[in-house]
């Protein structure tokens, strides 16, 4: 697995193209990576919900919770499988829509400047081997694309939206995954 510099893909992955997504503002430096979390149906895993929201073609009568959510605009560049299988939705070059309106040393606009990681689950649920697995070596591969993600530059989705957001919880060991990042 290697990240394409040109086209911001990761080679040997799935790419599913998420129209919600554009262009970063002009010389925005991306600098920081976002860890979140995400189930749909809430607690539910594998099934299209996640990838059909990040595509804007959510079935609405699949589960009711669905109901609540049809008007977000929402995506990540990249989910993580419970069993560590890893697609992308918006190249790394691109600006994701998924941090919401959020804060992160003295900056808003998130999006602006980071990289946005889902991994498939819920904060009241320990995560997958797999995925601790798959995201450290996506990490590493970000990092030489953008070496100033240091291990220092990385926060969890509630972290620069607290109050709003938790994920991914309390039950992503950090200790675990900050200890394979440089």
């Amino acid at each position: 697995m290697q990240i394409d510099s040109g086209s911001g893909l990761i080679q040997g992955v799935r790419f599913v193209a998420s129209p919600n997504c554009d262009v970063r503002p002009s010389g925005v430096t991306v600098d920081t990576l976002v860890i979140h979390s995400i189930s749909l149906p809430p607690g539910n895993f594998g099934g299209p919900g996640v990838e059909q929201l990040f595509c804007n073609c959510l079935d609405i009568d699949a589960h009711p919770y669905y109901r609540e959510i049809k008007d977000l605009k929402v995506s990540a560049h990249i989910l993580i499988r419970r069993n560590g299988d890893i697609i992308q939705f918006v190249p790394l070059h691109l600006r994701a829509w998924h941090a919401g309106q959020s804060y992160c040393e003295g900056r808003t606009r998130v999006n602006d400047f980071s990289i946005g990681i889902e991994l498939e689950g819920a904060e009241n649920l320990p995560f997958e081997d797999p995925q601790y697995e798959s995201l450290n070596r996506l990490t590493g591969l970000i990092q030489k694309l953008y070496p100033v993600i240091t291990k220092e530059r990385i926060y969890g989705h509630g972290d620069i939206a607290p109050g709003r957001k938790n994920d991914p919880g309390p039950m992503f060991d950090w200790t675990r995954y900050l200890a394979a990042c440089t």
